[in-house]
């Protein structure tokens, strides 16, 4: 009878403990969030509203600083990250490489806040003019696509000019001292060069790219935790009104942060796309193209289904965005 009674007393305890997991599991506890020095989320980080609206669920916010896109998303794919934003790109590269991510929502196009440049001197005046020609770039990040698509709407291959894959510091000392032809670039570093480098523009996304923004979350965090991203997208896309209209006070709190002139900033946050919502299937079909022409030009290893990592909002958030 006492084995009887002990082993039931170690079958509650076992219950309580798997209900007692499961229950932690289900409490994120902290949103780890991964942003760039430029964009949205900067803002709302300075804001601290987030930090005010989650507390209501027992969330606290971390904030994680990388250079770019590909770096943020493979903070994602290892784990040290819950959510983060870059471009078009590096997402469709990370879930090539495996990565366990869900596309949550996206910023309007922004396709003059990149850009092929030239240095103000450079004989070239076309993108067919690059043919064999050296361009640095950052792979895999948001500009990438841009450079396919103007090189093939020119009738040129991607093996027609020598890619120089660089980051945004290194490149800009590259194009500087003339060792590369040209360098497809974002802002604000493109800004930047535009105004201190008096660097020419070849082109920038306009008819080429959408140059979408878009916010990513590691799936089972999304699957985990819908209502914690439901009011992180709405906090996104009320601080992204905010901004549209109220440009030159963006500036006054973002160029500290980049330590650039206002004036080149002001051009900088004027081109960005603002006003966050859930991805849409047109959205999606256009990231999917994306994916097909690396996919075609084994930049990735594999086709990609763009539809199979689109994470999908609850319904009352699906109702609230559409008001």
């Amino acid at each position: 009878m006492r084995t009887l009674t002990l082993r039931r007393g170690l079958a509650a305890l076992l219950v309580a403990a798997l209900s007692y997991g499961a229950h932690a599991e289900e409490q994120p506890g902290t949103l780890r969030i991964g942003y760039q020095k430029y964009g949205t989320l900067v803002l709302l980080k300075a804001r601290g509203t987030l930090e005010k609206r989650l507390a209501e669920q027992g969330v606290k916010v971390q904030w994680t600083e990388f250079p770019g896109g590909p770096q943020l998303l493979e903070g994602l794919n290892v784990g040290s990250i819950d959510f983060g934003v870059t471009g078009e790109t590096p997402p469709v590269f990370a879930q090539a490489a495996g990565a366990d991510l869900l596309y949550v929502a996206f910023e309007p196009p922004a396709p003059t806040s990149e850009a092929i440049l030239l240095p103000k001197d450079s004989p070239i005046h076309s993108v067919a003019e690059l043919k064999g020609k050296k361009v640095a770039l950052n792979k895999g990040s948001n500009v990438h696509y841009l450079l396919v698509r103007a090189l093939e709407n020119a009738g040129l291959k991607y093996s027609d000019i020598q890619p120089v894959y660089l980051p945004p510091a290194d490149a800009r000392a590259a194009f500087e001292r003339k060792s590369v032809d040209a360098w497809v670039i974002w802002d604000p570093y493109q800004a930047a060069a535009e105004k201190q480098l008096q660097a020419r523009t070849l082109t920038d996304a306009r008819g080429l790219a959408d140059n979408h923004q878009f916010y990513l979350a590691a799936r089972p965090y999304a699957q985990q935790h819908p209502q914690v991203l439901t009011t992180l997208i709405d906090e996104v896309r009320q601080v992204g009104e905010w901004s549209k209209a109220n440009p030159q006070q963006v500036t006054d709190q973002v160029a500290p942060l980049l330590g650039l002139p206002a004036d080149i900033t002001l051009t900088a946050v004027k081109r960005q796309g603002y006003g966050a919502q859930f991805i849409t299937p047109e959205v999606a079909a256009a990231q999917q193209k994306i994916a097909d022409a690396f996919a075609q030009l084994k930049l990735i290893p594999k086709p990609l289904s763009i539809k199979d990592v689109v994470w999908t909002p609850p319904a009352e958030a699906k109702l609230a965005t559409s008001n």
